[in-house]
């Protein structure tokens, strides 16, 4: 059975910062790409970052970028979304997706508040 098991989300003011974890089981962890998606109330769930499984190519959205880190530990079978200068539009909750080829896995979310 896969689980996908986010955790280090809370409450921030803005300007600082969050490490988001993802602890995947019952995969091959390496095999597969991993993302952070997000979504904010009233609004589609986005894409914020990619590192894929093969190299640790990464992407990030242009909202994000020079703030976010991505990053992976596939010893631990763990995936990172280190966040930095948080602003209140960064206020969501976050999710991580293991994909490969057509199978993808997703976590149950956590949530991020960015307010003072």
């Amino acid at each position: 059975q896969v689980q996908l098991v986010e955790s280090g989300g809370g409450l921030v003011q803005p300007g600082g910062s969050l490490r988001l974890s993802c602890a995947a089981s019952g995969l091959t962890f390496s095999n597969y790409d991993m993302s952070w998606y997000r979504q904010a109330p009233g609004k589609e769930r986005e894409l914020v970052a990619t590192v894929i499984s093969a190299g640790g190519t990464t992407t990030y959205t242009d909202s994000v970028k020079g703030r976010f880190t991505i990053s992976r530990d596939n010893a631990k079978k763990t995936v990172y979304l280190q966040m930095n200068s948080l602003k209140p539009e960064d206020t969501a909750v976050y999710y991580c997706k293991a994909a490969f080829f057509r199978t993808a896995y997703w976590g149950q979310g956590t949530q991020v508040t960015v307010s003072s």
